[in-house]
């Protein structure tokens, strides 16, 4: 009978230290799945805040792209070209008087 308690005490220790070891394990995979978690969620604001960057630089790309396509089209107009042979060339229409300004003398 003597026998048998021993051999039941080392049996209950032996449940215990099992228990004991897979809570261990439980409780560290608990904890490194916590970890991953919150740098996935920094992770996650990031790249949102990034998209956010992107999609405000695509606008302002379309709104250049409208911008020069408005222009180009101007350009090609008889106003333009009028504007451009006034300023650089200093050319006028025949039915036009061009009058400049006289200096002042001090």
């Amino acid at each position: 009978m003597k026998v048998r308690r021993k051999t039941k005490k080392k049996d209950r220790w032996g449940n215990r230290l099992a228990i004991v070891g897979i809570t261990l394990v439980v409780a560290s995979l608990a904890l490194v799945v916590n970890v991953k978690s919150t740098s996935m969620k920094k992770k996650d604001l990031e790249y949102q805040a990034r998209e956010a960057a992107l999609i405000k630089q695509v606008e302002q790309e379309e709104n250049r792209a409208n911008e020069l396509e408005e222009y180009r089209v101007y350009v090609q107009t008889k106003q333009y070209i009028e504007e451009v042979a006034k300023q650089k060339l200093g050319l006028v229409k025949p039915d036009e008087i061009l009058l400049k300004p006289v200096p002042k003398d001090n």
